[in-house]
């Protein structure tokens, strides 16, 4: 017990790192939606030369760079994106293409309801300050992402 004062001064280091951590979580920015699993692991299969994806009805997609899916997209990358089958399996936060008045957008839901119209999803660039301003419906909707190649 000569060295109580070093087992002191460990234990008032080890409260105060624990303290900052937990002020750090209270400061971060709350966790966002990630996109729900659309391919099992039985379908990725990693080679030494080559991936192969078993993904049926999938599509090549290219992005315009307008910054709004920033960092998760930018300027040179590729998706893979696959049709849902029904609004039922979109969830939120999955990343979804659809048609609007000015061309396809990518944007990544954060909302799901339903009105009058049918089921609908709210959408915002994850690097947008606010939300798309339209429902999108479910016949807009061109694919989900399910693969991002940079």
């Amino acid at each position: 017990m000569k060295h109580w004062w070093i087992s002191l001064l460990v234990l008032l280091a080890l409260g105060a790192l624990s303290l900052g951590v937990f002020s750090l979580a209270e400061n971060s920015v709350p966790e966002q939606a990630s996109p729900s699993d659309w391919l099992r692991e039985d379908q990725i299969r990693v080679y030494s030369d080559k991936v192969i994806l078993d993904v049926s009805n999938a599509a090549w997609f290219h992005f315009t760079d307008t910054n709004s899916m920033d960092p998760f997209l930018d300027e040179n990358s590729n998706a893979i994106v696959i049709q849902p089958s029904s609004p039922d399996i979109i969830a939120v936060g999955d990343v979804i293409t659809y048609r609007s008045i000015v061309g396809t957008i990518i944007h990544r839901v954060i909302e799901k309801g339903e009105d009058a119209e049918g089921p609908y999803f709210l959408v915002k660039g994850d690097n947008n300050t606010v939300r798309d301003p339209i429902k999108v419906r479910f016949e807009d909707i061109e694919g989900v992402v399910v693969a991002v190649i940079y």
